[in-house]
């Protein structure tokens, strides 16, 4: 059995980490929760996370460690996916898809690119 109890950290890797911060905090709105240096030099790395505002988990930003950023999935949760997906439709340099879902089992969601070809998919809660 394990003891495992939370996904607090979702990774997407990213060619530019400062404008990724840009993305997810100037067009999405999220916080930016952590941004710390590690190791010297011009090796020296950085630990990078954002999230949605009260959101308990967050997303690391990281550089690619083999081959090209991009292709990871995530999905967040909002009470009114109707309005999010115009605030978001309206916000200039945001890729928005189409609205799918939303009768029987399939809750109401829509996906946005990040500028590194990660999704992030906005998914209405349940209730």
């Amino acid at each position: 059995m394990t003891t495992v109890t939370t996904i607090s950290t979702a990774m997407f890797s990213v060619a530019d980490q400062d404008a990724a911060i840009e993305f997810y905090t100037g067009k999405l709105g999220w916080e930016l929760r952590s941004e710390t240096k590690f190791g010297e030099g011009d090796e020296a790395g950085r630990w990078v996370e954002v999230a949605p505002p009260g959101s308990a988990a967050v997303l690391a930003l990281n550089p690619p460690m083999e081959g090209e950023p991009g292709g990871g999935s995530i999905g967040v949760e909002t009470p009114d996916v109707d309005a999010e997906y115009q605030r978001l439709s309206g916000t200039d340099g945001v890729e928005v898809g189409d609205p799918i879902g939303g009768e029987g089992p399939v809750p109401k969601m829509f996906s946005v690119n990040d500028p590194d070809g990660n999704w992030i998919w906005v998914v209405q809660t349940a209730g």
